[in-house]
């Protein structure tokens, strides 16, 4: 990792704290022109000191890594000639720099506000919600980084490092150290956040949420391939869920598209999530995934995500082709609409000023979307609807600001309630093939039915169930690949053969078959096999159990050499305090 990487907000202070007003969901103070000596000098400064670890510096992992790899790479996107669908990314790929510096920043800004919140002139309370803050996004972003690029180094304090002078030395530490440390840095943020907070901000449960994801992954750490997880990890990543689960009083939102408009930006599902804001006080503050996934046209802004397609995969995963006739496609899983657009599909929360939003009119009605390319441009059939707002009337209407392009105020939701349920169930399997266990069959039940209306309560669910579910619930939020690499750990080869059986290419024809649909007023729905298919000349990717670690940047590794040194053991506890 670069210097400039590590100590990138060690000196935010001494330029001013205008960082903490790009975001103002959160009471923050009404001044400009705070610095380092007449900060922190009360509760609503102290507050306000954490609001930028919510998005500013997540913002390059948003608009670089943040699909390209867990989606891309896990099978659920389709990005033709790309790097991360091949699985041939390097280390002078500029997604992966834009990773690594961004998950580096975060980790340098929680520790130089961290260290600058033990003396803020403010309650104990405030300073040690806040504190907590720092901590658990300094987790989240470690967790990131330990499952992108296996072993990293750990910086631990930025001010000390810098004083040290010693980034040149700094050392890749073992994945299973790091997940110790993670482990320990959420302890500790535990102890200092509140059990309630403020609408939007990290609590006592989110943490408790995040430690149990944690400790699900890390029990594969050390399997050595034989498929068996370790006991205590499982058996903790099941208390922690069920802790969770039972007495944090959250809810699942019972309508699962609700979950993703910009009203319930802060729903209490949302355990962690990057509050963007469009307010241009700070160009990173704002939501750039409009631009990057949705197609030219849907906003008045620009964007070029026609060709970013729900793979087909994923549409097989829920049951759905893009050959099948909207009147009659089984589309039972209400969660694949939320997820992607497909023909038939109709939206009335996007486009209210046009009475909403028609995926197909939009595709070869010029009068109605005269923003929009010519006709279907997705090889798959579908495009993405997650991550996005609408129009600029719809973000007006529902933020009460314009959006810009590349900066919107809708959520991204890093962490859900929902998962915590899944996470639950998945650690009571552990290592047997299926649970019958009641309490975790009723997590099973509460995050399915809500999908399909008519799945009954089982009797039993197995580890490929849950993982199923796991896909089709956190579809394109960034999580499958992880999930991949969660099974590397302990599993490799059905990993491996996972990503194999894929279907990750396009299909021919489909363009024709949506506009001779359209053009027959939605009566006619006509499919010639014999030019509408499949595509099955592109081989299968060379999968094997090296791409489930990233390389490190190769500005990093000239900088730092010993990044291509073997990774240390480290006593994290012994070494390192909070």
């Amino acid at each position: 990792m670069k210097l400039s990487n590590i100590k990138y907000i060690a000196f935010c202070f001494m330029m001013g704290l205008g960082l903490t007003s790009c975001e103002d969901f959160l009471d923050r103070p009404n001044e400009d022109g705070y610095n380092d000596s007449n900060y922190f000098q009360n509760d609503a400064q102290t507050k306000a000191s954490t609001n930028t670890l919510y998005n500013s510096p997540w913002y390059d992992f948003l608009s670089r890594g943040y699909y390209k790899i867990p989606e891309v790479m896990s099978g659920n996107l389709y990005m033709g000639g790309s790097p991360y669908l091949t699985f041939t990314v390097n280390g002078s790929d500029d997604d992966i720099k834009s990773t690594s510096k961004s998950l580096w920043a975060v980790n340098a800004q929680a520790n130089t506000i961290y260290n600058r919140l033990k003396t803020a002139n403010a309650s104990d309370v405030v300073k040690n919600a806040a504190m907590g803050e720092c901590l658990a996004w300094k987790a989240m972003a470690y967790f990131y980084l330990v499952r992108i690029f296996g072993d990293v180094p750990i910086v631990h304090d930025n001010s000390s490092e810098i004083a040290a002078g010693n980034y040149h030395d700094k050392v890749k530490v073992k994945k299973a150290d790091v997940y110790e440390y993670i482990v320990m840095t959420l302890e500790k943020a535990i102890e200092l956040l509140p059990e309630s907070n403020d609408p939007g901000r990290i609590d006592r449960w989110a943490a408790k949420g995040l430690l149990a994801k944690v400790y699900l992954t890390k029990s594969g750490v050390n399997a050595g391939g034989n498929g068996q997880r370790n006991a205590d990890d499982l058996a903790k990543a099941a208390s922690y869920a069920k802790d969770v689960i039972q007495n944090s009083g959250k809810k699942l939102m019972a309508n699962y598209e609700d979950i993703f408009k910009g009203e319930n930006n802060k729903c209490e599902e949302s355990l962690f999530g990057w509050r963007w804001s469009a307010e241009q006080a700070n160009y990173t503050c704002g939501n750039c995934l409009m631009s990057e996934l949705a197609m030219s046209g849907f906003d008045e802004f620009q964007s070029w995500g026609d060709w970013t397609a729900p793979s087909t995969d994923l549409q097989d995963a829920f049951g759905v082709s893009p050959l099948d006739n909207p009147e009659q496609r089984a589309d039972v899983d209400k969660r694949r609409k939320a997820t992607m657009m497909m023909a038939g599909d109709v939206y009335s929360y996007w486009w209210q000023d046009k009475g909403g939003f028609d995926y197909l009119r939009f595709l070869y009605d010029k009068e109605y979307a005269p923003g929009s390319n010519d006709g279907l441009q997705s090889g798959t059939g579908a495009n993405i609807a997650k991550h996005q707002y609408g129009n600029n009337s719809d973000h007006i209407k529902t933020f009460g600001i314009s959006a810009a392009k590349q900066t919107s105020s809708l959520a991204t939701h890093v962490l859900r309630l929902a998962d915590v349920y899944l996470i639950y169930v998945e650690a009571m399997i552990g290592n047997n093939g299926s649970t019958t266990d009641p309490t975790a069959l009723e997590a099973f039940y509460a995050v399915r039915h809500r999908a399909v209306s008519g799945f009954d309560m089982p009797t039993s669910v197995t580890l490929d169930q849950v993982l199923k579910e796991r896909r089709l619930e956190l579809a394109l939020e960034g999580d499958y690949w992880f999930d991949l690499v969660r099974m590397s750990y302990y599993d490799v080869n059905k990993a491996i053969n996972t990503i194999k059986s894929q279907r990750r290419n396009c299909y021919y024809g489909l363009g024709d078959l949506y506009k001779s649909y359209y053009d027959s007023n939605r009566t006619t729905w006509v499919v010639d096999p014999a030019n509408m298919y499949y595509e099955t000349n592109t081989p299968v990717p060379n999968v094997n159990a090296s791409v489930f670690t990233l390389p490190y940047p190769d500005e990093d590794v000239v900088y730092n050499p010993h990044l291509l040194e073997e990774a240390q053991s480290v006593d994290v506890r012994s070494e390192y305090a909070y």
